[in-house]
């Protein structure tokens, strides 16, 4: 099984990334389940043409009990991937972090991966601080490999480094690795070579650059992703080979 966590930068375009890997994937006939852990859930909505799914904190706080099945907290998106949310607190009144860390925990519960047996799990991460729950995909073992998006911008490279430097520190445990750098472009001035010393600096590869491009931005207003609206386009064939990639090169 391929487990996969993507970190960065809020607002970076981590879930625009992690839906278009989990539609990659499928695309080469993978059984995939994406899990957002962002407390806005909207990791998901690209692969459920734009709906909202309900969240496991979310769920939890509205009925006052844990769900007792994976139906009450997943929905089947795009070629059959498996979307779940982890929501978060109020606002205000807890730990986002910790959400995930329960949500993880009730997921075992249900079985989830005996149940669904996945190819690839994707995890969509806030990155802008790797600690408690937030760092559960690394630090629990859910994942194996690390995706890092970043842009050239000074506070979305600060944030890849502090994902980095927190994927090194659980290094020694046999705890998830950095698998690479994606490029997610926003045309800044020499974005491609304040990148590229980045990511020289910290031995890790770039393993795809992704233009500014309108036709996500069309897809996304359809609540879809470049692949399921055209599956030829640049950026599509930029997605489906990196899939091709990690599932022919795992650590």
């Amino acid at each position: 099984m391929l487990k996969i966590a993507v970190y960065g930068k809020g607002g970076i375009g981590k879930s625009t990334v992690t839906s278009h890997l989990s539609a990659a994937f499928a695309n080469l006939n993978k059984r995939v389940i994406q899990i957002g852990c962002d407390p806005k859930a909207d990791s998901t909505m690209n692969l459920l043409s734009g709906q909202s799914l309900t969240s496991v904190m979310g769920y939890m706080r509205d009925f006052d009990r844990e769900p007792e099945s994976l139906e009450e907290i997943s929905k089947i998106g795009y070629k059959n991937i498996l979307c779940i949310e982890t929501g978060g607190p109020t606002p205000g009144l807890g730990c986002a972090g910790r959400g995930i860390i329960a949500t993880f925990n009730l997921l075992e519960r249900l079985n989830l991966f005996e149940t669904y047996k996945p190819d690839v799990v994707l995890y969509d991460v806030l990155g802008d601080v790797v600690c408690g729950g937030f760092a559960a995909p690394i630090r629990e073992g859910y994942a194996k490999d690390v995706l890092i998006v970043t842009s050239g911008e000074k506070m979305a490279l600060y944030a890849a480094n502090n994902i980095a430097s927190a994927v090194e520190n659980f290094e020694d445990r046999g705890y998830a690795k950095v698998r690479g750098i994606i490029l997610n472009r926003r045309n800044v001035p020499n974005e491609e070579e304040k990148v590229k010393e980045f990511a020289s600096s910290k031995n890790i590869p770039i393993l795809l650059d992704i233009p500014r491009e309108d036709a996500i931005n069309k897809a996304e207003e359809l609540g879809k992703t470049v692949i399921e609206t055209d599956e030829n386009h640049e950026v599509s064939q930029k997605f489906l080979n990196l899939a091709k990639k990690l599932l022919e090169q795992p650590l």
